[in-house]
């Protein structure tokens, strides 16, 4: 089974930058595309950045030019760069992922566990 292991939250006051970062570790015979969500506290989950094998990337309106995700093929990972952090970003931030599998060649969809980003005014 996959498993998406995120890291990289915390505290950061506004303007500050954070960097997250997720990993996919098991056995996969691919992973498709990655992206980060983001649930704050009485909110429906949304969806920041998608990021495709090939590279290309889609943002939402509301973190376009502030925030950058990239991936790594060969280590199964993916990465947001946020900067000009805004109180508003503040949320619990979500790796996710469809692969296919080793045994079947299912497509699966996964999700990290989560981290907290905090943005202080």
């Amino acid at each position: 089974q996959v498993q998406l292991v995120e890291s990289g939250g915390g505290l950061v006051q506004a303007g500050g930058s954070l960097r997250l970062s997720c990993a996919a570790s098991g056995r996969m015979f691919s992973i498709n595309n990655m992206a980060w969500y983001r649930q704050a506290p009485g909110k429906q989950r949304e969806l920041v950045a998608t990021i495709t094998r090939g590279g290309t990337t889609n943002y939402a309106d509301s973190v376009k030019g502030r925030f950058s995700i990239s991936g790594d093929n060969a280590k199964n990972a993916v990465s947001l760069q946020m900067n000009s952090l805004k109180p508003e970003d503040t949320a619990a931030y979500f790796c996710n992922a469809d692969y296919i599998t080793w045994q079947g060649r299912s497509l699966v969809n996964s999700w990290g566990q989560g981290t907290q980003v905090t943005v202080s005014s």
